[in-house]
């Protein structure tokens, strides 16, 4: 199973790259994807970690979830910064994180960072500190949505 669908990402991931799909050019391609891995699995380097298909159905909602907040807190630092008065109140929180696999942790800190006026500035184990530009999305982060959030799309219960 898992390097039959690396083999299937890597040959798509191919063609988008190539963009040439003549007689010679898509052979040599499904040539060079058998070649890389049957060398992966001689040299036992492929695994599910860094290559996390098995992710792909929590991806289908926590990803289009992760924009929309993006999006809001974007809007929400967008106002702050116009506002004459600059209205921050910067807040450092720590949170804990309930994920179980280091996916599940380096993407609750990653989406964590990427959300506009949020930082991650330590992992310490399953303890993250967090900056935040203000009080209110310092407690959001503490009510724990984005917590769930990950741990659903990483599969724990």
């Amino acid at each position: 199973m898992l390097y039959g669908s690396l083999g299937l990402v890597l040959m798509c991931f191919w063609l988008v790259l190539s963009g040439h799909y003549t007689a010679i050019t898509i052979p040599a391609g499904i040539l060079s994807v058998i070649g890389v891995v049957a060398l992966s699995r001689r040299m036992d380097i492929a695994d599910e970690e860094g290559h996390s298909i098995h992710l792909l159905p929590g991806a289908v909602t926590y990803w289009p979830w992760l924009a929309k907040e993006i999006a809001k807190s974007a809007w929400d630092v967008t106002k702050i910064i116009l506002n004459p008065k600059l209205p921050i109140s910067p807040t450092l929180i720590r949170v804990r994180a309930s994920q179980r696999s280091a996916a599940g942790l380096a993407t609750y800190a990653n989406s964590i960072t990427l959300t506009p006026g949020t930082i991650t500035a330590r992992v310490s184990g399953q303890e993250f500190l967090i900056h935040a530009v203000t009080r209110s999305g310092a407690e959001d982060l503490a009510e724990g949505t984005m917590d769930r959030r990950v741990k659903k799309f990483e599969g724990s219960k």
